[in-house]
């Protein structure tokens, strides 16, 4: 996936950015699509079956609840730059809320999607990938569904 970014950049003639100058929300923006693109890979990939149980899984996993669940379960495998980049995006003054999640729930994954945004587009797709499977799996202890089950 790191030379489809490339390749997207060459393609339409986009200059590498400063990853600093982003705002939090904005790699928030880009991290929530990225997110739900891999977790419906993920069901896809799992196997064929109606687009409604796959909307429906894929829904309560990309919802504020659960990535304030996953987040959670990360942040003792984040590094020092994750976590910052993860409390920026948390702490950012966002002017909507989500509409069936608590203030901090909806913060917690602001923050989750800020990395995932971040991580992408630094080209971190293993690591990105890597806290996904770790949140994913971590989350089968406490009852969370798995995508495919």
């Amino acid at each position: 996936m790191e030379e489809s970014l490339k390749m997207l950049k060459d393609m339409f003639g986009l200059e590498d950015t400063d990853i600093r100058t982003y705002s939090p929300l904005t790699l928030a923006y880009i991290g929530d699509a990225i997110y739900e693109l891999v977790i419906r890979t993920i069901l896809v990939e799992k196997g064929n079956t109606q687009v409604n149980k796959l909307h429906n899984r894929a829904s309560r996993l990309v919802k504020a609840s659960a990535q304030s669940a996953m987040i959670e379960k990360l942040k003792p495998h984040l590094t020092e730059e994750e976590t910052a980049v993860f409390k920026r995006g948390r702490n950012a003054k966002s002017y909507t809320m989500a509409k069936n999640a608590s203030m901090s729930d909806y913060r917690r994954a602001t923050g989750f999607e800020a990395l995932m945004g971040y991580l992408y587009l630094t080209e971190q797709w293993e690591r990105m990938l890597g806290l996904i499977k770790t949140g994913m799996e971590e989350g089968e202890t406490d009852g969370r569904e798995i995508p495919g089950e």
